[in-house]
């Protein structure tokens, strides 16, 4: 039982030093996303003349968020993460395996083992992180028009919906990565925008064509999109209010 016990534990250890490098990364990419917000909507340029301007900053952008939902699909696959991690913070707080490789402590105690389960105790860790540091921003840019961000952030989701669904760029694109590299940042910009914008992605008044996107993404093979329109279901605020039309919600039943 013992060799079992250390057996679990060597094992547990380099897992839970990477989900610390994830969790450390997480706090890096909340600081870029802001720090590119506050590039692509400061005055006296439009959201569009930004993105036209600072192609570099709205590729990094979209980068960001192509990641962001990558790294939520593979997460919500592997649910052995959470139980892994637990079994780690059980073991810490016990203290059961004496003098043996805790030098692990040093890098994840207990303080930052609680912070870890937090994050990874959501369904999309990474997209609640970004959802958070977008809602930072405005709350903190007082004198920043709300609209700077949302326009911002329905122009990148409109571009990626016309990339989509018109052959003359769709057949452009080199390889289904970059199908996938569209799609994600279509959604991720569809969710910030939804956290971000009173009213939500869904509404009439919206600026986002939601029936156009999720019949772009409902046009793809089940497989490369099952995570996307599960990302739309579950983690955006305002699909379920009574003002998003019973279309959009049949649509992602």
């Amino acid at each position: 039982n013992y060799f079992k016990i250390c057996l679990s534990w060597n094992s547990v250890c380099p897992l839970v030093i990477k989900l610390k490098k994830f969790y450390s990364f997480s706090l890096r990419l909340e600081e870029a996303l802001q720090s590119l917000l506050e590039s692509l909507t400061c005055p006296p340029l439009t959201p569009t003349q930004h993105l036209e301007r600072e192609q570099a900053l709205a590729k990094q952008f979209a980068e960001i968020l192509h990641f962001t939902l990558r790294f939520d699909e593979l997460k919500m696959r592997i649910p052995a993460i959470q139980n892994d991690f637990s079994y780690y913070r059980r073991t810490i707080s016990r203290n059961r395996i004496n003098n043996m490789n805790l030098d692990i402590e040093n890098e994840v105690n207990n303080e930052m083992a609680n912070r870890m389960s937090l994050f990874y105790a959501e369904a999309t860790p990474m997209l609640k992180t970004l959802s958070n540091a977008t809602t930072n921003f405005v709350t903190e840019n007082k004198t920043l028009p709300l609209e700077n961000t949302t326009d911002c952030l329905s122009t990148m989701a409109s571009v990626c919906k016309v990339m989509l669904e018109t052959p003359e760029y769709s057949s452009r694109f080199s390889s289904e990565d970059t199908l996938l590299f569209c799609m994600r940042v279509m959604v991720g910009v569809i969710i910030l925008y939804d956290h971000v914008h009173p009213n939500g992605a869904f509404n009439k008044s919206s600026k986002i064509d939601m029936k156009g996107c999720i019949k772009v993404l409902k046009d793809q093979p089940a497989d490369n999109v099952e995570g996307l329109l599960n990302a739309l279901k579950f983690t955006t605020k305002h699909l379920n209010d009574e003002s998003t039309p019973k279309n959009i919600r049949t649509m992602l039943q």
